[in-house]
């Protein structure tokens, strides 16, 4: 039965997704910068009508295309090993962030987004957060990029670099070792050291920064322009770490504009999940954090829920994509997700991928061109204890432990999940459980 039902996956993955639209792609092989915040929720940029200043993102996202409906998964480690592999986290049982003393790790017999961007030429290279395997044997470069510099954990201290156990993590080229300076502007000197150096040769520039993630500490300059602008303090440092962040993007523009490779640059910005609700841990970095509760986070209105639910704000973020030169400035509705980036940006660099690669998302440069309209898709989530998937504008949310309760909602009337259908329509509640249940079967 799961051979079978692969083997439909596959087909018609490349029926609606990959297959046949390599010609959509442009002739020249742009340059990609692929940027990640780091639990940054719905209201935390400035286009969404933020109290968050973000001038340089709100510039890309004027000059190009706002994704209204950008689903990622809804904490750290599953959303990145979905954009690395392409595939549903859970068919590699990364279900939820990959703990610091776990030996779990991406496999590294996959196919990979850098592996295939490498084959066609790329120079591949990330800064800044790899949580992918915490080991140095599973760092970055057994997975396709040629340079890697950053941490390997889940999460830093921004000024000493060490994990919250005191493991040390910042490493280049997996290799260990000591640097001073805030870790944002650590992750934007290296993006922008990795444009200037590239020469002609294209190049795959991953940046995950390690904010607004807690804990947060934030240099005066970002912190004192939300002194009258926000009450809580968490809040203000929570806001400055993202417009500190949002001053490094500027500057990895600027790189490229400098170097004259902005034209043929592809920039995707995504946040890696919804916005985290508050923080307090007294022993994690040594009691370093201990008098500074993070009480108030993130912001994920008019979306429900926070980081680490599956509900609309756990899964639905931020998201823009920005190429003047190629695509045209608008907003796209149609339900994207984090598995497409992997087919899309292979074909815009003039690659294909092949069925054995087992990809789930869809090629979505024929929507952002206006070359295809948007078709009704399936999205499934599984965090462990919470299963969820969204099919059309239906979306079910299942617990494990309760398998015969069930929340149902449709998200064209109800986008903000306010009213639970499942005891008004037994039959698409059915048709959902059905979908859940084979996709649980793909899982190990």
């Amino acid at each position: 039965m799961k051979r079978s039902f692969f083997a439909i996956l596959f087909g018609l993955t490349m029926l609606f997704g990959i297959g046949g639209v390599a010609n959509a792609a442009p002739a020249t092989r742009p340059n990609i910068v692929f940027v990640v915040s780091d639990d940054q929720g719905w209201r935390d940029i400035g286009y969404h009508d933020s109290d968050v200043l973000t001038p340089h993102l709100d510039k890309l996202a004027t000059d190009g295309i706002k994704l209204h409906r950008h689903y990622v998964y809804p904490t750290c480690s599953p959303t990145r090993a979905a954009l690395i592999s392409g595939r549903n986290p859970s068919r590699f049982g990364i279900n939820v962030p990959i703990a610091g003393t776990s030996k779990l790790a991406l496999p590294t017999d996959i196919a990979t987004l850098p592996e295939a961007l490498r084959r066609l030429g790329y120079h591949t290279a990330i800064s800044g957060k790899w949580h992918l395997g915490l080991r140095p044997q599973v760092g970055p470069r057994r997975y396709g990029f040629i340079s890697s510099y950053g941490y390997l954990h889940g999460q830093i201290d921004p000024y000493t670099h060490l994990y919250k156990t005191g493991d040390r993590t910042w490493h280049r080229n997996e290799q260990f070792i000591e640097e001073e300076g805030h870790a944002t502007d650590l992750i934007t000197d290296e993006a922008v050291r990795v444009i200037e150096s590239a020469g002609d040769k294209p190049f795959f520039l991953y940046v995950p920064y390690s904010v607004p993630h807690t804990p947060l500490s934030e240099p005066d300059r970002w912190t004192s322009m939300y002194i009258d602008r926000i009450k809580e303090p968490s809040r203000r440092w929570f806001a400055a770490s993202i417009t500190h962040m949002d001053e490094g993007i500027g500057r990895i523009v600027a790189a490229l504009e400098r170097t004259g490779k902005r034209d043929n640059t592809l920039i995707v910005f995504i946040s890696d999940n919804g916005g985290q609700k508050s923080w307090h841990r007294i022993a994690y970095y040594k009691g370093r954090y201990a008098d500074k509760p993070h009480n108030v986070l993130a912001n994920n209105l008019p979306l429900r829920g926070w980081k680490g639910q599956l509900y609309e704000g756990g899964v639905r973020v931020p998201a823009l994509v920005n190429w003047p030169s190629k695509l045209k400035p608008g907003k796209l509705d149609a339900p994207v997700w984090i598995l497409d980036w992997f087919p899309t940006l292979v074909s815009v660099a003039g690659g294909l991928v092949e069925s054995k690669d087992r990809l789930e998302g869809e090629n979505i440069w024929p929507l952002l061109t206006g070359q295809r309209q948007p078709q009704p898709r399936t999205f499934y989530w599984n965090t462990g204890g919470l299963f969820a998937v969204r099919h059309g504008d239906w979306k079910i949310i299942q617990n494990r432990k309760q398998p015969k309760k069930a929340e149902l909602y449709n998200l064209a009337d109800d986008p903000y999940e306010t009213r639970n259908l499942a005891g008004m329509y037994p039959n698409q509640l059915a048709h959902l459980r059905g979908i859940l249940g084979k996709q649980r079967q793909l899982d190990p």
